[in-house]
């Protein structure tokens, strides 16, 4: 990655530990802007799709509000005549006045988390739409579009590296930033005049000051969703405690702690006609959140299980399971008794999807996706303009030369190899392309050996 370049003065040096930071900070920046940039643009799409999807399936989700209201085990019968061959795993009652009920099915041929859902309008049970939802959120096709965009760019699983490798590297770029802002405006106190470059990097330097926090935090979260760093921070969860809570049964006999849905192809194990009493028992328990969603069991005996769905600001998540025969509550969890790194999780899953805290929420995230494209766009501009004055045709800017690492205070680099071993086996993506750079690095140096490269150039940002 050395780029012959021509220098008739000497330009000042960096300190042997800024210059490390800077060619770190220089090659993440171009090795992972593309996959920032993928990122913060499909993410600022996904942060306006409720307002988006609500306007799109308005004929899905709402209906006319009616004077009385047919009972929901009605409603679920309509539904299942519209969907016959699909087995019912669940029930979403109309949240509120004018919103439609969501009766969910599992059928063979969908995709994983993929339910059927049937929109039946609660005041006369008539169906007003059919669609393919996804997730425990329930988004419908356009809204799941837009999200495995952002998470896998419709690739599939082989994609989600592309998502995993931003998130692993994007809080490198940006700690690594900070600490160069902050050693940039202690040497600028020094300086009479600032140059054109000096200008792009300070305002560089600006925006990634006003992303920082928000960068850290969509990195952080973005992990947890990932396939191999994701595994690792599910292990240590549960490794201190800190994993959220199962809904655990008591005296349901054999079929105790047993709380699953049916899946696909799977006929549950209770008839709908129980479906309004189960609700009323869970309300009387305490489950009070407008949106819930009753999942029938699968199995005969097992109980039912009432789930609130209230992913905003104040979340409602509790659960309870409900004995089929009698209405009994057999096991509760609720939100409050979370420990409290599960309801940071929670809650910082769900500010990372933009439902925590409603439209202020989405306006944060349209903001820092905006920042980040351009901190993206800056960065490539400065590397273009850093191309060498004689250049004709495609050349890119030149890289901060080798040798950074002999300058740096050893105890410096120590900290760093085995602050990057430990990161790098906890995130593997990160240690994986750390290691990939640095052999790519090696091999490209041994060819450029015999050039003459010199060392006196401009590294002080």
């Amino acid at each position: 990655m050395a780029t012959r370049i021509e220098s008739t003065t000497s330009p000042p040096r960096a300190s042997g530990w800024r210059g490390l930071f800077l060619r770190l900070h220089f090659y993440a920046g171009v090795l992972v802007g593309p996959f920032v940039l993928i990122a913060a643009l499909t993410g600022v799409l996904y942060a306006a799709t409720p307002q988006m999807e609500s306007w799109i399936y308005a004929d899905q989700l709402r209906a006319p509000v009616g004077l009385n209201q047919v009972s929901l085990a009605d409603q679920v019968k309509a539904a299942q005549a519209a969907n016959p061959g699909g087995a019912l795993v669940a029930v979403r009652p109309a949240p509120e006045p004018g919103d439609t009920t969501r009766v969910l099915f599992a059928e063979d041929g969908l995709g994983e988390s993929e339910r059927r859902a049937i929109f039946v309008d609660p005041a006369t049970a008539q169906v007003r739409g059919d669609l393919v939802a996804y997730g425990s959120s329930g988004a419908l096709p356009f809204r799941t579009t837009l999200d495995q965009l952002h998470r896998n760019l419709l690739l599939g699983e082989p994609g989600r590296l592309y998502s995993e490798l931003a998130a692993s590297w994007l809080w490198v770029v940006a700690l690594g930033g900070l600490v160069l802002w902050v050693s940039r405006r202690r040497a600028r106190r020094n300086e009479k005049a600032e140059s054109a470059r000096g200008k792009s990097v300070r305002r560089h330097g600006s925006v990634g000051l006003w992303v920082l926090l928000g960068a850290l935090f969509l990195s952080a979260t973005g992990l947890t969703w990932s396939t191999y760093a994701g595994e690792n921070v599910s292990a240590l969860r549960e490794s201190l405690g800190w994993a959220t809570p199962a809904l655990k049964v008591t005296g349901a006999g054999e079929h105790a702690g047993h709380t699953g849905h049916a899946g696909h192809g799977e006929a549950p194990a209770a008839k709908p006609d129980s479906v309004d009493a189960m609700l009323a028992s869970a309300r009387a328990a305490g489950i009070d959140a407008p949106s819930v969603e009753i999942g029938l069991p699968t199995e005969p005996g097992a109980p039912w299980q009432v789930a609130e769905i209230e992913r905003g600001w104040p979340t409602q998540v509790d659960a309870v399971a409900v004995d089929g025969t009698t209405g009994q509550i057999l096991g509760e969890v609720r939100f409050g008794d979370y420990p409290l790194m599960a309801k940071l999780a929670r809650w910082g899953i769900d500010a990372h999807m933009g439902v925590l805290f409603g439209w202020p929420n989405q306006i944060v995230l349209l903001l820092l996706g905006a920042g980040l494209v351009t901190l993206v766009v800056l960065g490539y501009r400065m590397w273009w303009r850093r191309r060498p004055t004689r250049a004709t045709g495609l050349t890119f800017g030149r890289p901060i030369p080798r040798g950074q690492w002999r300058k740096a205070p050893p105890a410096l680099l120590v900290g760093l190899l085995v602050a990057a071993a430990a990161i790098g086996w906890f995130v593997p993506l990160f240690g994986i392309s750390l290691l990939a750079f640095l052999v790519i690095d090696l091999l490209l140096g041994l060819r450029s050996r015999g050039r003459s490269e010199p060392d006196s150039a401009d590294v002080t940002g």
